[in-house]
């Protein structure tokens, strides 16, 4: 194990899937779990894109989006989620 490595504990139903998902991919499990987490934005990650969709919607478009406008938009993409997972 490399210095800068380090190891996590998740479920054996977990760990499996996770070793079948890299070798379908034909990669590692290490490599699989750092693709998974640099592709995953955190919430201020987020929250700076949202800041710069808004800006550019502004600065280009004339267009102000309010906080309730957003909040209905995330309540539909959550919707719409639902109905992909139920499917």
């Amino acid at each position: 194990m490399a210095a800068d490595d380090t190891s996590i504990k998740v479920s054996r139903q977990t760990r499996e899937r996770l070793a079948r998902l890299a070798a379908e991919r034909r990669t590692t499990l290490k490599e699989l779990v750092e693709e998974l987490a640099s592709s995953a934005p955190t919430a201020a990650e987020l929250a700076e894109r949202e800041q710069r969709a808004r800006e550019v919607l502004s600065e280009h478009f004339g267009v102000e989006v309010t906080d309730a406008e957003l909040a209905a938009s995330a309540r539909l993409r959550e919707v719409i989620a639902g109905r992909k997972a139920a499917a």
